[in-house]
């Protein structure tokens, strides 16, 4: 009887402390009738690009098909599909007024023993250089006219290509051109400077 008791009692303090939706002072609030503003990001406008400006001939650009065509003096490239490294680099030609140019270089990634040597004019200078991670450098006196530089691959050290980077300076400190050559073992990288 009890228990009985006990349930009636728990029941009615329930039914006093719920919420009574039914009551007539109940009003629900009202949902809002504004529409939804979507954000839209404002439009980008594509940047203007001014075309480059119409360059005069330069004498000293190369034909690279030309600056290779002598057998005795580059190997012809490797007609093998999917190794690019299998040929001779052109790096470029850049005018100077420099009388002594300095050329730097080093390791371009793993430094796996990659071996090169370098010319001037044709001339050996250079017979075996081993790339390391730090900065090698060999000063060169300049020529009036086409100053060429070659550095050829001896092997491809560990792992393939022989790479590496290069700075070459002029007698003031200042940087002639600086970049990076790819090339297989036999295969050469040139630069040409024109002491004018």
């Amino acid at each position: 009887m009890k228990k009985i008791a006990f349930i009636i009692l728990l029941s009615a303090s329930f039914h006093a402390y719920a919420q009574n939706e039914l009551d007539p002072k109940f009003k629900p609030i009202p949902a809002k009738n504004t529409p939804i503003k979507e954000k839209i990001p404002p439009k980008e406008e594509a940047p203007v690009v001014n075309p480059p400006a119409p360059v005069a001939p330069d004498p000293l650009q190369i034909n690279p098909e030309e600056l290779f065509s002598n057998p005795n003096l580059y190997k012809k490239d490797a007609n093998v599909p999917g190794i690019f490294y299998r040929r001779n680099q052109y790096l470029g030609g850049f005018k100077t007024k420099t009388i002594t140019s300095t050329v730097r270089f080093r390791d371009a990634a793993f430094v796996d023993g990659d071996k090169i040597k370098m010319y001037l004019n044709d001339q050996l200078i250079e017979p075996e250089v081993t790339l390391d991670g730090e900065f090698k450098e060999f000063k060169v006196k300049l020529i009036e006219g086409k100053n060429k530089i070659d550095f050829e691959a001896i092997n491809e050290g560990f792992a393939s290509p022989n790479t590496a980077q290069f700075e070459v300076y002029d007698d003031k400190g200042t940087v002639i051109t600086s970049s990076q050559w790819n090339v297989g073992t036999g295969y050469k990288a040139t630069i040409i400077l024109f002491k004018e």
